[in-house]
């Protein structure tokens, strides 16, 4: 179990897995968003917390799409998705690779 942890790709990859699943699997809504709105030919964008399970199409109602044109994260979402996706996974695999070299 002690030389899983010493292969800091495999830990990255776990670790994306682990928070990963979650994120696309389950409806967490804590990515901000915005959802587009078609009213009387303008184009309105509503603030909105959304989650990465929208994307794939899970926890989506279709009666609920009716007079959505779409969603889409802000900066702000697209910031906190690579933190939670790419930073955070970055950070155990680092330390794990510390943890190899013995420091």
């Amino acid at each position: 179990m002690k030389t899983l942890f010493t292969k800091p790709f495999l830990v990255f990859g776990l670790t994306f897995l682990l928070i990963a699943i979650p994120l696309f699997f389950f409806n967490v809504s804590i990515f901000d968003g915005e959802l587009i709105v078609q009213e009387g030919g303008k184009e309105l964008a509503l603030p909105i917390k959304l989650s990465l399970s929208y994307f794939i199409g899970i926890g989506i109602d279709p009666a609920d799409m009716q007079d959505i044109e779409g969603f889409r994260l802000v900066k702000s979402g697209y910031f906190l998705a690579s933190c939670l996706l790419i930073g955070f996974p970055s950070l155990m695999a680092y330390r794990s690779y510390l943890a190899k070299k013995g420091l």
